[in-house]
């Protein structure tokens, strides 16, 4: 009888222990593994061919010989490579500009190593996108995230090919961080603008360009584009990831998709000229900088705003602005085009208004 109670109670503390095993292997899966397993699929690796023209000079750069004897101009090919992502079942794959600008060919890798000539859609160097397309369907893609609704430090994974490590076992690689950072605004750098970007110190690294930036559910939020690095001689580097939000990367593919490139042309029917002391000493304002309105066409989008003659322009999306140039700046940067609203702080006769324009076509 004892036994028996004995082998009972052996048995009961094994299949606990049992159980209790396999619990502790089931709890390994979590959030962020099931975003990876999720959004993995659509991760492509992007090789880049490029012929790259290079001069060759035999006198080194003597002026007097190269003038007798011009530099003998030749071609090379120089590779790359970036990530990307499938956005679509029918294989349309957004990345950077920067990772297929001046290629002359791009072969596409998916996990698991198949590869595909991919053809270009269009580009747009302004923002640092592009849209890719490869022949096929029923391609896995990644659903994308409303990147207007980030919460700082909510956790994200940045998938890629950094160092161009995705074609050493086909799958991309993962590093994971927070949401850090939104709405930080670069400007221009280098000709292409970054606005209102996405922060992360989730390493990103080399050949992690174009590729997604993704939440815990394994949705895209962003395009992974560039990196800043601080230094310090007590605490060595630190670097931040940036990446493009998911809004505005879709939106610019819509338009490559359908027009091959952004369509940034629009007419505010405005003409003005910089407010200066004279002007304004003249007109009673009491200050003297900003944009005085000099003539605005009927019918215009000024017109149809109630802009009037003489109206001082303060600050144009709650930036100050001292000329017509900033003003068209404002409009770039913030990658307004035909269509889109421009709020815009105004003086006249005294007193403050707000007026909101509708961009208009060219």
């Amino acid at each position: 009888m004892m036994n028996n109670r004995k082998i009972s109670l052996m048995f009961f503390v094994i299949t606990i222990m049992l159980s209790g095993q396999s619990y502790i292997d089931q709890s390994r899966e979590n959030a962020i593994t099931q975003a990876i397993e999720n959004a993995s699929p659509a991760v492509a690796s992007i090789n880049v061919t490029e012929m790259q023209r290079f001069a060759v000079n035999p006198f080194q750069r003597d002026p007097w010989f190269e003038y007798f004897f011009p530099p003998e101009i030749r071609q090379r090919e120089v590779r790359g490579s970036g990530s990307g992502v499938v956005i679509s079942p029918d294989g349309y794959i957004l990345t950077n500009d920067h990772v297929v600008e001046n290629a002359s060919k791009i072969i596409v890798t998916l996990p698991g190593g198949k590869e595909y000539n991919a053809d270009v859609v269009g580009m747009d160097d302004l923002t640092d996108l592009a849209l890719l397309k490869l022949d096929g369907r029923d391609f896995p893609y990644v659903e994308m995230a409303d990147s207007d609704d980030l919460i700082i430090g909510e956790w994200v994974i940045a998938l890629g090919n950094p160092f161009g490590l995705f074609d050493v076992n086909q799958q991309p690689t993962a590093t994971i961080g927070i949401v850090s950072g939104k709405d930080l605004d670069f400007g221009f750098q280098g000709g292409k603008i970054f606005q209102g970007m996405i922060q992360t110190d989730a390493a990103i690294n080399p050949g992690n360009s174009g590729g997604p930036l993704v939440n815990s559910n394994g949705k895209v939020i962003g395009i992974n584009t560039f990196i800043y690095i601080g230094s310090s001689s007590k605490e060595g580097q630190k670097a931040f990831g940036f990446a493009i939000p998911i809004n505005r990367a879709r939106r610019i593919a819509e338009e490559l998709k359908t027009k091959g490139r952004v369509v940034r042309e629009f007419s505010t029917g405005i003409r003005a000229q910089p407010l200066d002391r004279k002007t304004a000493s003249y007109l009673g304002i009491p200050f003297n900088e900003g944009v005085i309105i000099t003539n605005i066409e009927r019918n215009s989008p000024a017109d149809k705003a109630k802009l009037e003659l003489e109206d001082v322009i303060i600050s144009v999306e709650k930036r100050k602005v001292k000329s017509l140039g900033d003003i068209l700046e404002i409009i770039e940067v913030n990658d307004l085009r035909s269509g889109d609203r421009v709020k815009m702080r105004i003086w006249r006769n005294g007193r403050y208004l707000n007026r909101t324009l509708l961009l208009g076509k060219l």
